[in-house]
């Protein structure tokens, strides 16, 4: 697919029906057996169709195959069931391939970007337990002899990369007037207490539904599951924020929004959750949390922000605004450059990890070189974060 070419004319097959499928069906997909039947009557509602629910499906089928849809299903969150960091390294020139390598050889890193900025590979790692991913971060050091910066999240203030497309906004969410914020302490010890069964549906759904009339009925054959238990454990997984919202998850780079822009703040500690709060609500803002200060790295920033934007020039004027309007106090931009590697994190990985390590008590990570080998496999993009264009 020409993705260059895709950007240019992806709106020119859509009709009314598919822009409400893409910008408000993003989440709050129902869960029950026939979801596209509800649907299909709702579009039809909002715009004088008369629709079925195959209808419907075969739109969504059409939009994936354009590259409109990355998937269609649920937006998962390993954090909940595991333990994830945001890591960097300050790779030398002469070395940075191979560095890249290494790190990229973990299949606990699912994304990888070369950023402008002296720490330049910043890379995440999420594993089963905080155990499992300090070794990980432990030996990339000691097989890079580069320093690791690591950097967990603290506090959620706002992170959601659904927004409208349909439209001619420079910046996420230009059109929109406000979202809704909560400070949301994130722990380093989770391991999330699954049943089997969800588990299991974790496993089966990580890389979408089934695109058909029965998604649920679909899983739950998978796993040799009945289709009410199925419905009630996405349900719960919903409730308990493991799953963050099931819709038809947007590729953002294909409708145009390639641009991005992460800036990290020196917010005083006393005013972070106020600061956190104002600018997580911000509607261009698309991720706003708080990591820890390195300072015995040379690391003060304490707040992180992201803004995507079809231009350039938008996203930099909207970062202006914050430094002038919310967040008056030294600041970095980091521009990615590069995407060294971009995929989903893999729940089989996490859920075996979090088993094995509760299993096997505190001598589980006691041989980090024992776990290189097992740790290789680089897995299918499934990934959300542009790339900026410089």
């Amino acid at each position: 697919m020409d993705v260059m070419s895709l950007d240019a004319d992806w709106r020119a097959g859509i009709d009314a029906v598919d822009a409400v499928l893409i910008d408000e069906h993003q989440s709050g997909f129902p869960v029950e057996p026939r979801p596209f039947e509800r649907v299909a009557r709702e579009i039809g509602a909002r715009t004088g169709r008369d629709l079925t629910a195959d209808d419907v499906l075969e739109r969504v089928r059409d939009l994936r195959e354009q590259g409109v849809f990355r998937r269609f299903g649920a937006v998962l969150n390993p954090p909940v069931i595991g333990s994830s960091t945001l890591a960097a390294v300050k790779a030398p020139a002469d070395r940075f391939e191979e560095i890249a390598e290494v790190i990229n050889g973990y299949r606990q890193v699912n994304h990888n970007y070369r950023r402008d900025h002296e720490w330049n590979q910043w890379f995440v790692v999420t594993a089963g337990s905080r155990e499992r991913r300090d070794a990980i971060l432990a030996e990339i050091e000691e097989r890079t002899g580069c320093e690791v910066l690591n950097l967990p999240m603290l506090t959620d203030y706002y992170i959601d990369l659904e927004f409208p497309v349909v439209n001619d906004d420079r910046f996420a969410r230009e059109s929109v007037e406000s979202t809704t914020v909560s400070a949301t302490r994130i722990s380093e010890e989770a391991r999330g207490n699954l049943t089997s069964l969800e588990a299991d549906l974790l496993v089966a759904i990580q890389d979408g539904f089934p695109l058909s009339s029965t998604p649920y009925a679909d899983v739950a054959e998978e796993i040799d599951a009945d289709v009410d238990d199925v419905v009630a454990a996405v349900e719960r997984l919903l409730d308990d924020g493991c799953i963050k919202r099931i819709g038809c998850v947007v590729n953002h780079v294909v409708t145009g929004f390639r641009n991005n822009c992460m800036v990290v703040w020196d917010v005083p500690d006393e005013e972070l959750d106020a600061r956190g709060e104002v600018v997580g609500s911000l509607p261009y803002v698309t991720l706003c949390y708080h990591r820890p200060r390195r300072p015995e790295q040379g690391w003060e920033y304490s707040m992180f922000t992201m803004i995507h934007g079809r231009e350039a020039d938008a996203v930099d004027a909207k970062i202006d605004e914050l430094a002038a309007d919310y967040l008056p106090f030294d600041h970095e931009r980091l521009y990615s450059t590069e995407t060294l590697k971009q995929t989903g994190a893999r729940y089989d990985e996490l859920v075996a990890d979090a088993e094995a390590d509760a299993n096997a008590g505190p001598e589980a990570n006691a041989d980090p070189e024992a776990m290189a080998d097992a740790d290789s496999e680089p897995e299918a993009d499934s990934g959300t974060t542009a790339e900026r264009d410089r």
